[in-house]
């Protein structure tokens, strides 16, 4: 990790110089990308996205988030300048800041609404990233190789959604079970939702949306005419956060 950062810190040091530091860039970030998964029972779709019932989801319910955080052994810490988030909750007025609510309906004030990384059409956190190490997918998915990330924390800069967390410290020390089916991180990597990524390629639906008994989180292909997300996008109104920034965010949310 430290061997990554002095060569990062080199690059910087060359822009600076004025010495051509795009082509160093370039080349520091060539990889191969992770394929996709060949098993036949992987979920495939063209633009993944996700519909959020907001009257569905009762303000006192965490299923979502509990059953996320452990299967992706995300650390719990409770101090807020240094916790890790995948899922969370937020108010109306902090989830939509662009939306006008002085005339919001009462249910809607102080309800939390669930938010989480935008896997945004034109991600921001990717164009940033001199590594590749943020990335996204044919299928619509924003990905982090852990690997390769240096924590220069740009993409966290770039995110206008607050959907990325960085790791202050070593995360398994917080860590009371440890779920063997995702990998943990290290001190100094950036971490996010994925989509479970891990669970499409063996045929298995976002861990969140499994475990919303309200079933207030649908999960489909938006691209696809018959995917559930799209009937309900059809037929109900659906917010997104901070669409005139142009990510082009594929998480809506049905008031």
């Amino acid at each position: 990790m430290e061997s990554s950062r002095r060569k990062f810190l080199k690059i910087a040091g060359l822009s600076v110089l004025g010495l051509g530091a795009k082509p160093v860039i370039e080349s520091f970030a060539q990889g191969i990308e992770p394929t996709y998964s060949t098993d036949k029972k992987a979920l495939k779709g063209k633009k993944w996205a996700m519909v959020i019932d907001v009257d569905k989801c009762k303000d006192d319910c965490e299923d979502c988030i509990a059953a996320c955080h452990r299967g992706h052994n995300v650390p719990k810490i409770d101090n807020v300048k240094h916790e890790i988030k995948w899922i969370w909750h937020e108010e109306f007025k902090n989830a939509f800041p662009a939306q006008e609510y002085d005339n919001l309906a009462e249910r809607l004030e102080h309800k939390p609404f669930m938010v989480l990384c935008n896997h945004c059409t034109n991600p921001p956190c990717v164009r940033v990233c001199p590594t590749k190490a943020t990335f996204k997918r044919e299928d619509g998915i924003v990905l982090m190789d852990f690997h390769r990330c240096i924590g220069c924390r740009f993409c966290m800069a770039a995110c206008p959604y607050g959907s990325r967390s960085f790791n202050w410290f070593d995360p398994r020390k917080y860590l009371e079970v440890t779920s063997p089916d995702f990998p943990t991180r290290s001190k100094g990597v950036v971490e996010k939702c994925n989509f479970c990524a891990e669970r499409l390629a063996i045929g298995k639906i976002p861990l969140c949306v499994e475990a919303c008994k309200e079933e207030a989180l649908v999960f489909g292909d938006l691209e696809d005419p018959n995917s559930p997300v799209k009937k309900i996008l059809k037929e109900r109104y659906a917010i997104r956060r901070k669409p005139s920034l142009g990510t082009g965010p594929n998480i809506f949310y049905v008031i």
